[in-house]
């Protein structure tokens, strides 16, 4: 069989287009500028008395362990403190629990002299927003009176539902009576509330709480998050719960009656972490606080709500 012609070069192999020489010469160059720098150094470190260089370098060295605390030790700082520094000084202590704690062994935590120092307050969780209630509320609240605790119940604000609906949800499952703490809004979550529509939020549940226990209801909430959204003249009336961690001495500038200055205590009777508080003020104090005889709830009658 004939063979056909093919076309001149088609059969010619396929260069490869070389590398520009620019990128050699790029390559060059940086490799040059490093080595000109190095040897700037070089001759600096060369130059200089040997007391000049252990002197920069203990400079730099202290620089970095500066940068090092500030920014990442200090802040944990007392976390890591296991002696529970806050806890030495005289003060009237207590803690908040929730359904997290689990089981709790209220003999083990009445008896508990903690650093010396004995719990006198309880704030429980009660409920969250229009629906939830705490699933220990009711066993652990019964149980901390009769260990003779102070104890309070809070309510967890939720943005999904109007602040009469959550307000009213919190009457119907929490009976406080003579000796307990006021009524406590945990106000954590903005949601897509605005500055000024979450505070008219947070002004209705406190005015339909206060109207039916006759006494001021307790706000909480994280220092940043009160200064940023819940200051104005009318909330500052109110007794605050401040949360504020890794800090030996609280910033808030305000007036506070209870500080949450610890999120990981460990106390006989409760298994994992629980939350430090202390109030601002000593047990008189805390007692005139309290619900007197007078304030005791009622019997609670549903409010009518709009549809």
């Amino acid at each position: 069989m004939a063979k056909k012609s093919t076309p001149d070069g088609a059969n010619k192999p396929i260069r490869k287009p070389r590398k520009t020489a620019t990128v050699k010469r790029s390559a060059s160059r940086s490799s040059r500028s490093k080595r000109k720098k190095k040897n700037v150094f070089s001759e600096w470190y060369a130059n200089k008395p040997r007391w000049v260089v252990w002197l920069a370098s203990g400079i730099i060295v202290a620089a970095y362990a500066v940068a090092l605390y500030f920014f990442f030790i200090r802040p944990y700082l007392y976390r890591w403190n296991t002696e529970e520094i806050y806890f030495y000084r005289q003060a009237v202590h207590g803690i908040d629990i929730s359904h997290h704690q689990g089981e709790i062994d209220w003999v083990k935590l009445g008896d508990d002299k903690y650093k010396g120092n004995v719990l006198h307050f309880v704030i429980m969780k009660a409920t969250e927003g229009s629906d939830m209630l705490d699933t220990t509320f009711q066993r652990n609240f019964a149980n901390a009176r009769e260990s003779g605790f102070i104890r309070g119940a809070y309510h967890f604000f939720s943005p999904l539902s109007p602040a009469s609906r959550q307000a009213d949800f919190y009457i119907r499952n929490v009976r406080l009576e003579a000796h307990d703490l006021p009524p406590v809004l945990d106000v954590e979550r903005r949601g897509s509330y605005g500055d000024d529509s979450l505070r008219i939020e947070v002004k209705n549940w406190l005015r339909i709480v206060e109207a039916h226990y006759g006494v001021k209801p307790i706000i909480y909430a994280s220092y940043r998050f009160k200064e940023n959204y819940l200051s104005d003249s009318l909330l500052n009336t109110y007794p605050f719960w401040i949360a504020h961690y890794e800090v030996d001495t609280l910033e808030y500038k305000g007036k506070w009656a209870f500080w949450q200055y610890r999120d990981n205590g460990e106390l006989e009777g409760i298994k994992g972490k629980v939350d430090m508080n202390v109030f601002n003020g000593d047990l008189q104090e805390l007692l005139k606080l309290t619900i007197q005889e007078k304030e005791a709830s009622p019997v609670h009658q549903p409010m009518k709500l709009a549809p």
